[in-house]
């Protein structure tokens, strides 16, 4: 029966060995076999199944970890363990996670990791537009065209950043809530208007916020915040339907 089975990488994904994306690219390079079969894209999985990457059976899921993480800067957001100032050494948590997205390596604050990797594409999918907060310090005096004229939108990396929401703090630092992650947006839209980030800081991902965690340390995610998470996420992924 169809409503027995699930899709190849979202099994995959499952296990917390990787992204349903990391999947779709071990099934593509020949990797994954069902039932001694090599696997195609497009295939389901179903209850007696037996699914091996490399020949290895999947594991059974762990528990799933969701973690929030103060990153501090000189951290890269990378599961390649050989960067030595990869995040997943940084953490160091007793199960595998990856991050959620990106924050360069210069920036601090706020982060995501887990092992969930459904949460992580509906965190990361553009057309779902989820806010992400930011302060940011920048090196000299801000003046009204410069919110005007970041707040409408800029041409960076041959696209129209989408307004956004951004409001004086001080002299040379303000706010800014994105709901979407270009490559080093911040930076680049500050660079559009002849001015350069001292220091960038996340402190809201949706409804997750930095708060006081130290920078350095990790906490797990409340049930409260999970369940408001995965509400939202639902809440976008309803409307598109």
């Amino acid at each position: 029966m169809e409503d027995n089975s699930i899709s190849l990488n979202k099994y995959i994904s499952s296990t917390g060995i990787c992204s349903r994306r990391e999947a779709d690219q071990w099934i593509e390079a020949g990797r994954v076999a069902i039932n001694g079969q090599v696997a195609q894209k497009g295939n389901r999985v179903f209850e007696k199944d037996k699914v091996t990457i490399d020949g290895k059976a999947l594991r059974n899921s762990p528990k799933l970890v969701y973690v929030a993480l103060n990153k501090p800067p000189g951290i890269t957001c990378t599961t390649d363990l050989k960067d030595r100032d990869n995040i997943i050494d940084f953490v160091n948590h007793p199960q595998r996670i990856f991050p959620i997205g990106r924050l360069d390596k210069a920036s601090s604050g706020l982060i995501l990791l887990t092992n969930d990797g459904d949460i992580v594409n509906e965190i990361l999918r553009v057309e779902n537009n989820n806010e992400k907060e930011y302060i940011v310090k920048v090196d000299r005096p801000i003046t009204p065209i410069f919110i005007q004229k970041m707040s409408k939108g800029l041409p960076i990396l041959g696209t129209m950043t989408k307004p956004c929401v951004i409001e004086q703090k001080g002299k040379f630092i303000f706010k800014i809530i994105l709901t979407q992650g270009l490559n080093r947006q911040i930076r680049r839209m500050c660079e559009y208007l002849d001015y350069k980030v001292v220091t960038l800081k996340r402190i809201r991902i949706m409804n997750i916020l930095l708060d006081d965690l130290k920078v350095g340390t990790w906490r797990d995610l409340t049930n409260k915040e999970l369940q408001e998470l995965k509400f939202n996420l639902a809440q976008k992924d309803n409307q598109k339907h």
